[in-house]
């Protein structure tokens, strides 16, 4: 039955829905955070003690990082991805039986309890690159050419979807609202690359070479804005010397990196979370440093707090 309303004035706006229907959920996934950023895992920096510490730092205030739970494992070198409500790491090396490990943890933003082992990689490997869509966690990478993915609605394990442009490892990874980025790495075939490699969320398949970064680099820290990816910091050879360079390039065309300023300390092996507003780069060998960097304007980053201790080979996660 139709209902008739007359001399009624209405301001603001209104949404007329269908019989039964209801407005739709607001806010949505986003990869930056707005409130966290979180450090997983990693090694001291001569490798020899492992940590299976989760600390996390403030987006919205400057400050130290802080001890908030632990992993299933003492793990470094794996991937991490950034769901809604959860932070996953994916892979890695697992000091004491000192192997490679295929696991996929994940731990709850909003809370302070353990992570938990909710599926594996397609293989067991270390030195891959995390990306994350609004539906699925991608590991790329990590001595060979695999794309990994797995859900984020079910705690199921990945399927090889795709492969990168060639075999890869200590790469950094970066994710737009439509694609998966690695950029630099160390391969048996291009050693110290500078390649920024490319796949699509939307179809599963292989990556496309679309760029390079400034300089052949690997073990670098990889962080996202909604419109650009950033590589910061590594080695330009591996084991002899560290860089301080922050790279940008353009998700919006396949064109190379430019320099856009410098970390507060030249350093490798870091790790990079990403707020709504600036890049965050912390740990390395050898700092304890949390740098931040701002999206908005090209230029250095500042020393802003530092990690519960100097690691190296962490993962990074940011929460919404």
């Amino acid at each position: 039955m139709a209902m008739q309303i007359s001399g009624v004035t209405i301001q603001g706006g209104m949404n007329i829905l269908p019989a039964g229907g209801s407005p739709s959920p607001g806010g949505g996934y986003s990869f930056q955070g707005s409130s966290f950023g979180f450090y997983a895992g990693g090694t001291n920096t001569s490798g020899t003690v492992g940590y299976d510490t989760i600390q996390k730092n403030s987006f919205t205030s400057d400050g130290n990082a802080t001890d908030v739970s632990d992993l299933t494992q003492v793990t470094a070198q794996g991937a991490g991805q950034t769901s809604s409500t959860h932070g996953y790491t994916s892979g890695g090396y697992v000091l004491g039986p000192n192997t490679k490990t295929s696991v996929i943890s994940k731990f709850q933003f909003s809370s302070t309890s353990n992570a938990t082992s909710v599926g594996n990689l397609s293989s067991a490997r270390n030195r891959s690159a995390g990306q994350s869509s609004s539906e699925n966690g991608y590991a790329s990478g990590g001595a060979a050419t695999t794309i990994d993915k797995f859900p984020f609605s079910t705690d199921s394990s990945a399927s090889n979807i795709g492969n990168l442009t060639l075999s890869n490892q200590n790469q950094a990874g970066h994710s737009s609202s439509s694609h998966g980025y690695n950029s630099g790495g160390d391969s048996p075939s291009a050693p110290n690359n500078d390649r920024i490699d490319k796949f699509a969320f939307a179809s599963d398949g292989d990556a496309t070479d679309v760029g390079n970064i400034t300089t052949q680099t690997q073990q670098l820290g990889g962080t996202s804005s909604t419109t650009d990816g950033y590589a910061s910091g590594g080695t330009p050879i591996f084991g002899s010397g560290t860089l301080n360079v922050i790279n940008k390039f353009p998700f919006s065309s396949d064109t190379d990196a430019s320099d856009v300023g410098d970390l507060s300390v030249s350093r490798r092996n870091l790790v990079g979370s990403s707020s709504t507003s600036s890049g965050y780069n912390a740990g390395g060998d050898p700092s304890a440093t949390i740098d931040k960097f701002p999206f908005a304007s090209d230029g250095n980053a500042t020393d802003v707090g530092d990690l519960i201790s100097s690691v190296i080979q962490g993962v990074a996660s940011s929460q919404n």
